[in-house]
């Protein structure tokens, strides 16, 4: 079984509106009303305040064989380096936070 994955693409700059593709973002959305989690612009803020940068991709997902959701960005941080930040959609905690490497 494979988590569902929801893919939004952001294309701002550090603190400004996020733009995503157009059919990605109601569906994110319906899921977190649905779901009550937490909303993607306070998910972001929880993730730029744990590692500032520019964000640049969003998914929503569901953690495998469960109900539980994450939020996953992938960022860019002010010294060009990538990471990958996971926060709980339901509280809004830092799930993880590591590098990406191979970038």
């Amino acid at each position: 079984m494979k988590p569902a994955l929801i893919t939004a693409t952001l294309l701002a700059a550090l603190l400004a509106s996020p733009a995503f593709a157009d059919d990605d973002l109601p569906k994110m959305r319906a899921i977190a009303e649905a779901m009550k989690l937490i909303s993607l612009e306070d998910a972001t803020a929880k993730a730029l305040a744990a590692k500032p940068g520019t964000v640049i991709e969003a998914d929503l997902e569901r953690r495998f064989m469960g109900k539980e959701y994450d939020y996953e960005f992938e960022l860019i941080d002010n010294e060009g380096q990538e990471w990958d930040l996971h926060i709980n959609a339901h509280d809004g905690s830092v799930r993880s936070m590591r590098r990406d490497w191979f970038d």
